[in-house]
């Protein structure tokens, strides 16, 4: 119990933070589903504010991420890596964080799993065009290490607002980070990969990152059932 408590505070604190960052920056209002509209609320009595921070637009949220400070990667960044495709789409696909490649560019997945990924999209007769790609956090970690656990609780509302203005039929997360982020969970992608869970009432496939495939090949079938289902889910809609 005094583990989860301190968990939570850390999360609390975090977001806290990004709150107070954001209010500094002019927004008024934060957006999101019922669970984070509590904790939004619970955060704001505790600093004494009654505003709240609201995206209307992806240009509002693309500002947000170029200003932001909440962690130390915006010292090391070329380029914010914010998010490319249909902003009406029905898919979105969700990484974990760009590299050397996408700093460099500035666009998410361009570099050789960024041509794997398009491949895949291609696979199953969509185009880069027809989806929205984006990454758990904005800013690369330097020498392309893991995500740690306080760049995605700063990095994270922002992913929040840009799912919630697209407003997908169909979430497909990338790998460990981007599947364990969403969903909430620590459980390996091997065990979640392969049926659809529920995101805010999206469906949601896991399935391995790109990247992963390159180093291990064997796994291409697998990715190609996952997306396969959610090709078919994508029809359905």
């Amino acid at each position: 119990m005094n583990t989860l408590l301190e968990e939570y505070k850390k999360i609390l604190d975090s977001v806290k933070s990004y709150v107070e960052d954001q209010l500094e920056l002019g927004f008024s209002e934060l957006p999101g589903n019922e669970q984070s509209k509590e904790l939004t609320d619970s955060l704001f009595s505790m600093t004494g504010s009654s505003k709240k921070i609201a995206f209307n637009t992806m240009d509002e949220i693309r500002k947000a991420v170029e200003e932001c400070k909440a962690c130390p990667l915006h010292q090391t960044r070329t380029n914010v890596v914010f998010g490319t495709g249909n902003e009406n789409t029905k898919l979105v696909f969700v990484g974990e964080a760009p590299g050397a490649d996408e700093d460099h560019q500035g666009k998410p997945f361009v570099g050789k799993a960024g041509q794997k990924l398009t491949q895949i999209i291609n696979a199953i007769k969509l185009s880069r065009d027809d989806v929205y790609i984006t990454n758990v956090l904005k800013c690369r970690p330097p020498n392309n290490r893991n995500p740690l656990p306080n760049e995605i609780e700063a990095c994270e509302p922002f992913l929040i607002a840009q799912l919630k203005l697209i407003n997908p039929k169909i979430i497909c997360t990338l790998g460990t980070f981007a599947t364990q982020t969403l969903l909430r969970t620590d459980q390996q992608i091997s065990r979640l990969r392969g049926k659809f869970h529920t995101y805010q009432g999206i469906r949601l496939m896991p399935t391995y990152h790109p990247a992963f495939l390159l180093r291990d090949p064997k796994f291409k079938k697998d990715v190609w059932e996952d997306v396969q289902k959610v090709k078919a889910e994508y029809d359905k809609e």
